[in-house]
């Protein structure tokens, strides 16, 4: 009983798929999705295994409409169900049974699709269509948040809201069913899930920049390392650690008072980062010359 939308996007060929709804953790229910194979929704008086399910008839070669029928034909509970699937090449296929609780529908576009049941209008589904088109610029998993967005304007899940969730994946079919995430974030219980989940998807793209700061870290790509951790922070200022992590790059760098100024301020909030900075230090995990820093460290 919820909203949702499934999506490839027709430039980098990432599958994504994301949902809200008045129900704990449905993104443990909803969600679900593989690289270069598919993505999928299944919600209503939801049965999981379509996820599973679906996935594995796409990853054999069958297109949404071919896996979603298959699957449909040996449910019972046929009628009660509502789901949605996108597969690798962009097809599309959803399904609305004649017993979902009102208001219910779906809606198709391009390569996507948008589902609800349960609705204070049935004007829902229509919204959140209006909204992916009109986004077209916008990274996928931004424009599918700004889709649920459209949808919780639109009016919502009749009974509230309660959490939210977004599973996107590359395009690109990976060795290993789990392999090829690219974004896999959920609100589990909130009384305004969607900014929570538009926050987290903000800093699962400052984090990203992170990890990659950390690899040219390691080996020991100095420049390259300042610029990806400053690209991170510029998404997530509000964040001290990667304000020490910039802070500590400039220190292999001309502008060594620029990093101690930074250090000073993350130093002064929380003394812990005090006693990282000797122990990089000492195992000479980071450039940092020890007398450049032992005013600040003292």
């Amino acid at each position: 009983m919820t909203y949702s939308i499934v999506a490839r996007d027709k430039k980098t060929g990432e599958l994504g798929v994301a949902v809200q709804s008045h129900y704990f953790s449905v993104g443990s229910v909803v969600t679900w999705a593989r690289a270069g194979v598919g993505a999928v929704a299944t919600q209503s008086i939801a049965e999981p295994s379509y996820g599973p399910l679906g996935l594995e008839l796409m990853g054999a070669g069958k297109s949404a409409s071919e896996a979603l029928e298959a699957l449909l034909r040996v449910d019972k509970k046929a009628d009660h169900r509502q789901v949605a699937m996108v597969d690798s090449r962009g097809g599309v296929a959803a399904h609305t049974g004649g017993k979902c609780i009102p208001h219910a529908g779906q809606v198709s576009g391009e390569q996507f699709s948008c589902q609800a049941n349960l609705m204070r209008n049935d004007s829902i589904w229509g919204a959140m269509k209006e909204s992916y088109q009109k986004n077209e610029d916008a990274p996928l998993a931004e424009r599918l948040v700004e889709a649920l967005q459209a949808g919780e304007e639109a009016g919502g899940d009749v009974r509230g809201k309660q959490s939210a969730a977004i599973l996107v994946v590359s395009g690109q079919a990976q060795p290993s069913q789990w392999a090829g995430r690219v974004m896999d974030l959920r609100v589990e219980d909130n009384p305004d899930p969607i900014p929570e989940l538009r926050r987290l998807v903000r800093y699962k793209r400052g984090y990203d920049w992170v990890d990659k700061g950390d690899e040219y870290l390691a080996s020991r790509d100095y420049p390259n390392a300042l610029e990806a951790y400053r690209k991170g922070l510029e998404l997530v200022p509000e964040v001290d650690e990667l304000r020490y992590w910039v802070g500590l790059s400039y220190l292999a760098t001309s502008e060594k008072e620029r990093g101690r100024d930074m250090l000073r301020e993350v130093f002064k909030k929380d003394g812990s980062w005090v006693q990282l900075t000797r122990d990089l230090v000492r195992t000479q995990a980071v450039p940092v010359d020890p007398a450049s820093i032992q005013d600040l460290l003292s």
